[in-house]
């Protein structure tokens, strides 16, 4: 630990030794320049702006937020003392006298590290913040009203569960029915780790009616329903960040579908997997997961389409153009099998246009930035019509859709577009972590293709905040 961290117990964050004597760091506090002392801690050590702002005290995420983009200044000493403090800057560097904590004896505390903005540069080791008596009391009573409000909800789901199955096997297995269905229908509108605690509420309840004796019929009915179960709290893991808890949940899914002779379960628990890998820049593994999934799934099903699509943009992240243009068609033949009454909104459904899902993202991968454009503002236009915005349908594969639409805009050379695309999309109240990922991908070419752009700081700044709002631990 370092000395300063050593010397600053109860502090809720202390910034390393590593970046306090970087040049950057000692420039920026030598003129003051706090945007860039702000900057410097939000990316080197991957404070979100709330952090960031329960350090210095009497701040809000919002002021952080304008100090980040210039539109605010710091001027006052009592503040700058407050930001000194706060961060576990030397007196001496911001033309301060000696701070208190400077010459403190007292000894170290137990810390809590911080995890580091899920999309930007990880940092290392020496990077991490130490976090201390003062967030666990300032925090407490927030995080477990919070806790509190989640376990109620949970007990509120196992308690209809026993009243409506009266302890009964059979009776269960049509109760686990309806709330898949409803979980699979609200699992994107709802924020992720608290669909995640509720499905693991029900799926422990779940399980336990294993461990007694049944019919096999019933116990084959049960073992896939948590099959199911294994499978949402995969998809809610991935969305929340979790990427070893979705990867251990998928694989669940993968086994009682093995028990159980249901190939459609393994090929959601795949595609999920395949997702993961594509959004963690790893095409090749993407492409090979949906490939799997097809050969374990039957052609003219809806999961089996899925794959189908999820293979041409894999292929078209690795720069196969043959081979996406192949999986084009072949998602377009599958398509036109799947029956009239096929599942479009929900987990495990599929959205219905002109173009294969994914087509706008792969023209987007292939350079092709017009056509892009062109597909992605059609998807938005049939898809996601205002009245179903409205009504709250689609909330996560919209931003992504508008994500994408910012994406081919900005390798089109259109600065606006690109970044009122990018604007609309983080407007939502739900950040997942897929949405945060093509966030940051726009954020950073924006950057590279619009150097020192006001639109692009203040873009790269609702990014950053939104990012900081993801829950989960990214692997």
């Amino acid at each position: 630990m370092d000395d300063r961290a050593a010397q600053r117990s109860g502090y809720p964050l202390t910034i390393p030794d590593a970046l306090l004597n970087s040049e950057a760091m000692r420039q920026a506090c030598a003129a003051r320049n706090f945007q860039e002392i702000f900057r410097l801690v939000n990316r080197r050590t991957g404070s979100s702006y709330a952090v960031m702002a329960a350090a210095v005290g009497k701040m809000t995420s919002s002021r952080v937020s304008d100090i980040l983009r210039g539109v605010r200044g710091i001027r006052g000493r009592e503040v700058i003392e407050r930001v000194a403090d706060g961060f576990g800057i030397p007196g001496k560097m911001l033309g301060l006298p000696t701070r208190p904590w400077e010459s403190s004896s007292n000894t170290a505390q137990p810390k809590v590290e911080i995890a580091c903005d899920p999309k930007e540069t990880v940092p290392q080791p020496e990077q991490v913040v130490s976090v201390g008596r003062r967030t666990f009391v300032a925090t407490s009573a927030a995080a477990l009203s919070v806790a509190a409000t989640q376990i109620n909800r949970g007990q509120r789901v196992i308690q209809a569960l026993e009243v409506m199955s009266h302890g009964s096997a059979s009776m269960l297995t049509a109760v686990l029915g309806e709330l898949i269905e409803h979980y699979a229908l609200t699992i994107y509108s709802v924020p992720p780790a608290e669909v995640y605690d509720e499905l693991l509420t029900v799926r422990t309840y779940a399980d336990g009616f294993l461990d007694s004796a049944m019919p096999s019929g019933q116990r084959k009915d049960i073992t896939l329903s948590i099959g199911w179960l294994s499978c949402l709290l995969g998809i809610a893991a991935c969305d929340m960040g979790a990427h070893a808890a979705s990867h251990i949940w998928c694989g669940d899914a993968e086994r009682r579908s093995q028990e159980t002779g249901h190939p459609e379960l393994s090929g959601w628990a795949v595609l999920t997997r395949s997702l993961i890998a594509f959004y963690q820049g790893r095409p090749h593994q993407s492409l090979s997961l949906a490939s799997q999934g097809q050969s374990v799934t039957a052609s003219g099903t809806l999961i089996h389409t899925k794959l189908a699509t999820q293979e041409m943009r894999a292929a078209a992240m690795t720069g196969d153009a043959d081979r996406t243009e192949t999986a084009r068609r072949y998602a377009s033949r599958e398509m036109a099998k799947l029956p009239t009454d096929v599942k479009v909104t929900g987990a495990f459904s599929i959205s219905l246009g002109e173009d294969p899902p994914y087509t706008a993202t792969s023209l987007m991968l292939l350079g092709r930035h017009e056509e892009a454009v062109t597909a992605t503002n059609r998807v938005l236009q049939t898809l996601y019509r205002p009245e179903a915005r409205q009504r709250g349908e689609h909330p996560s594969s919209y931003a992504r859709a508008l994500l994408i639409l910012g994406l081919a805009q900005a390798g089109a050379g259109n600065l606006d577009e690109a970044v009122s695309a990018g604007h609309d999309a983080l407007a939502g109240n739900r950040p997942a972590w897929p949405t945060v990922t093509l966030a940051g991908k726009l954020s950073r070419l924006l950057e590279r293709n619009f150097a020192n752009a006001l639109q692009v700081e203040e873009y790269k700044a609702q990014y950053l905040d939104t990012a900081s709002q993801l829950t989960g631990n990214v692997i």
